[in-house]
């Protein structure tokens, strides 16, 4: 048994959570524009916004968004996907993407994108691809020159309701090799099964390519056991909702098949607390089931879904479960290196980023007086 080092036993402080070296498997590129670039671009391009002001704008996002159902929360996408039509303004969003990340201590990063999304005003699939391959290059770049260290990559999404997923699913093959690591269906789940994109899971096994599958959201069991045993998902985002099938009315708790399934095979679970809260998944962090899952070892990992519409970064995610959950240093490292070891890019390269980074990251700050 290992033994564990008794700093990481405290409960970090705030400028703490700050500077530790963070992970990040679930955010959309689409829900963390900067407010500024939004209403730049919409004036750029003649789009109109509820509101011009930056701090007004960041304010009516959180607030639509704090609805209590999926499908209003994801109407808000409209605005941000309409400022994302041209090349330069999609180069512009991931790279202020990487930056802001870095920025917060996010050492790796995975940020999924729908490109048929982007392809309203004249882009192709390929185009918009490259153009957030593009972005997230420069923005590397940028943060590398300000001190700050990142490694960001692509999911690329097929949208449920819709018919490209096969196409997006090739060029996540084509692209894999240049910064896009995985796939993933993402859009509304209540009837939208993931099973409808099954021929295109199928591919994505056939080609050794890694995918994840929006799963256990705003729709409940069924999806999950879908997206893992019909469609043979790696990861599932969010999967919330496989709190569902474990009675926590004993003690120990009783874990249901599917529940144990998870648990046993170590599928990874990309929660986003803040999201889940104004979907109405839960009603607080305290409330949110992360805490109990954690606990039972499930291999839990954080994220923030959307930054812009829930007015957060991973930081305050970890501050929030620090406060309602009475994280310390070690749980916070646990679901780090949860994320890396549950990452889309090789073995040795997640291995190096949790020994040579997020460890030492994480000891040195532990140890401050």
């Amino acid at each position: 048994m290992s033994v564990v080092n008794p700093d990481l036993l405290k409960k970090p402080s705030a400028d703490q959570v700050k500077r530790l070296p963070k992970a990040l498997l679930h955010d959309h590129l689409d829900g963390g524009l900067r407010p500024e670039t939004i209403i730049e671009i919409a004036q750029e391009i003649g789009h109109e916004l509820p509101t011009y002001d930056a701090t007004e704008l960041a304010e009516w996002f959180r607030t639509a968004c704090d609805s209590g159902s999926l499908v209003l929360y994801l109407e808000t996408f409209a605005h941000t996907v309409a400022v994302m039509q041209r090349h330069q303004d999609v180069v512009r969003v991931a790279r202020e993407c990487a930056i802001d990340l870095a920025r917060d201590g996010v050492v790796y990063a995975e940020v999924r994108m729908a490109p048929e999304l982007i392809t309203e005003k004249g882009l192709s699939l390929t185009d918009a691809v490259e153009a957030i391959l593009q972005g997230f290059r420069e923005g590397e770049a940028a943060a590398k020159a300000e001190g700050n260290s990142i490694r960001i990559f692509s999911l690329l999404c097929g949208m449920r309701q819709n018919e490209r997923s096969q196409e997006v699913a090739e060029l996540a093959v084509k692209y894999r090799d240049r910064g896009v690591v995985g796939f993933d269906i993402a859009g509304p789940e209540d009837g939208f099964p993931p099973s409808d994109q099954l021929d295109t899971f199928e591919y994505l096994r056939k080609e050794n390519a890694h995918f994840t599958i929006h799963a256990g959201e705003a729709y409940g069991l069924p999806s999950i056991w879908e997206a893992i045993q019909i469609c043979g998902a790696e990861r599932l985002g969010h999967g919330v909702r496989i709190a569902d099938d474990i009675d926590f009315n004993h003690t120990p708790p009783r874990l249901g098949r599917l529940a144990a399934y998870v648990r046993d095979r170590r599928i990874p679970l990309e929660m986003c607390p803040s999201s889940n809260i104004q979907t109405g998944v839960a009603t607080s962090f305290s409330d949110h089931p992360i805490g109990k899952l954690a606990k039972l070892r499930f291999r839990v990992t954080l994220n923030t879904d959307n930054r812009l519409m829930s007015a957060t970064s991973m930081s305050r995610e970890m501050n929030e479960l620090v406060t309602a959950c009475d994280w310390n240093f070690l749980d916070l490292q646990r679901v780090t290196i949860n994320s890396l070891k549950s990452a889309f890019i090789p073995f040795e390269e997640r291995l190096s980023i949790i020994d040579e980074i997020v460890k030492p990251g994480y000891a040195a700050i532990a140890a401050e007086k």
